[in-house]
């Protein structure tokens, strides 16, 4: 079969033939034309004129709205260069309160370190002034000039060239029962970098005198950390977590960590060891040895909430574990050095089963065994309906329990609230409000958790920006409890 010619392959779609194309072409003019004709009869004839006024009146209708639209628009692109120029200035404005807030905070704290430097120096006087007058009355001339001698040679020693200044702390009944309180701060790296640390630090115009880590028990004791820390003036608090640590939050299986074996000595090298190296250190440190037992997260935790074992653990296993290992590092001479801080989770959003009286009571080791009692405690979603964003709704139940329990000196070892929902500013007004109450004058001090962290919450994957600077407000609210006199916090300039 030959092929089709180049004509019938442009042939209009619809005919079937050349002859076809060229009669519906003419139709096609022959209609067109008709309709054309049928228009201009219309709109030229009289019956006509109503059409006309139609569409003129229309068009004098549309035309001011069409240039009022037109303005509109114009108005509306004015407005919104208006707003963005403004949210700038805002912005701006924001960021300049924000750093003279930081600013006045940082003078703050160097004349509050000023005042107890002079204060130190005062004490530090009367005591040489009252050792003088019983010398003299005592009549013993030559231990005068003695100790006189002994003071300058001293003073020679240590301005030996090329001697490097030795790290030194505060002695630890000092530490345990502090004059004012804490002000503690976890960042990713730190004590081992200070970067995140001092940026946020530089935003508050207050420095932490406590840093917060965590450690696993496949790590062995980390000198750096506590002489780092105390090479900063900070008190070093370690979380002390018996599983490695690389572990997840998203398992309790840790066989090989349960609280058995470490009561029947699986890890008594491990920890003889790890109390010598903290000997060795000779600097003192808090641990917080596997915190929120009372909850049913941790390999660690005894029972979840319908009675069943975690991780092949018994009940009454947590105490004995506590006190195994702190009788270890009492024989090692360690307790000297660590305070001791036991720390179970607000009891708030537990299981039911752990809220009931005795559950808590009977998860402490005992006032021998204890220096410090601590929470963790955060607001974070999803959030109850009887919530009202307060220090009492958070911490209050839970603090009621501890004062039933010790009368321990309370530490809020780790806290933090989410921005999710906006409520985050006034729930740090409210910190601070409770902090300041003489009821909770027990409270010794809080460690911030300033991380930004997705988490699975109740079966819900989110991510909660714990920071102190997660936002102009609540960078605000934070800067004026910590500074307020009535909270007594030990302020240190930022770097």
């Amino acid at each position: 079969m030959s092929s089709p010619s180049i004509s019938t392959k442009t042939a209009a779609w619809w005919s079937q033939s050349r002859s076809r194309a060229q009669a519906t072409a003419a139709a096609a003019i022959l209609l067109t034309g008709t309709l054309v004709g049928i228009s201009a009869f219309v709109w030229a004839s009289p019956t006509g004129a109503p059409l006309r006024q139609a569409v003129a009146d229309a068009t004098e209708a549309i035309t001011p709205y069409a240039a009022q639209n037109t303005e509109l628009r114009r108005n509306l692109q004015r407005a919104t260069e208006t707003i963005a120029s403004q949210k700038g200035k805002l912005t701006a404005m924001q960021t300049q309160a924000l750093a003279a807030q930081a600013s006045t905070a940082k003078q703050l704290a160097a004349a509050q370190q000023k005042a107890t430097a002079a204060e130190n120096q005062l004490n530090s006087v009367k005591a040489q002034l009252a050792a003088a007058n019983a010398k003299a009355s005592a009549g013993s001339k030559s231990s005068a000039s003695s100790a006189s001698g002994s003071g300058s040679g001293s003073g020679s020693s240590g301005s030996g060239g090329g001697t490097a200044t030795p790290i030194t702390a505060p002695a630890r009944a000092d530490l345990v029962a502090p004059t004012s309180r804490y002000y503690g701060m976890y960042t990713e790296q730190a004590p081992f970098n200070w970067a995140t640390f001092d940026a946020t630090s530089a935003k508050v115009g207050v420095a932490p005198n406590l840093v917060g880590y965590f450690s696993g028990w496949d790590e062995t004791f980390r000198a750096n950390a506590v002489t780092r820390a105390w090479a900063q003036g900070r008190m070093p608090m370690m979380t002390w977590e018996s599983r490695p640590i690389s572990a997840g939050n998203d398992s309790t299986d840790a066989p090989a960590y349960s609280l058995p074996k470490i009561i029947g000595g699986d890890f008594d090298a491990y920890l003889h060891q790890y109390a010598k190296d903290i000997v060795a250190t000779g600097l003192p440190l808090a641990i917080r040895l596997d915190h929120e037992m009372n909850a049913t997260w941790y390999p660690w935790n005894e029972t979840d909430g319908q009675g069943k074992s975690i991780n092949g653990n018994n009940v009454g296993d947590y105490v004995k574990m506590w006190r195994h290992v702190h009788d270890i590092f009492q024989q090692e001479g360690a307790n000297n050095l660590v305070i001791w801080v036991w720390a179970p989770n607000i009891v708030n959003n537990l299981a039911a089963s752990h809220k009931v009286d005795g559950y808590l009571e009977n998860l402490y080791p005992g006032d021998d065994y204890v220096d410090w009692v601590g929470l963790s405690g955060y607001l974070r979603p999803p959030y109850k309906s009887d919530n009202d964003f307060s220090f009492d709704y958070t911490f209050k139940p839970s603090l009621d329990k501890l004062r039933a329990i010790t009368k321990k000196p309370i530490i809020l070892a780790e806290i933090g609230a989410s921005e999710t929902g906006g409520y985050k500013a006034k729930w740090v007004t409210s910190l601070f409000d409770g902090l300041a109450r003489p009821e909770n004058d027990d409270i010794i001090g809080f460690s911030w958790f300033n991380l930004a962290v997705t988490s699975y919450v109740e079966g819900v994957r989110a991510t909660n920006d714990w920071r102190i600077d997660s936002r102009a407000d609540t960078l605000s609210a934070f800067i004026a409890g910590l500074t307020r006199p009535e909270d007594r916090f030990t302020l240190t300039p930022a770097p």
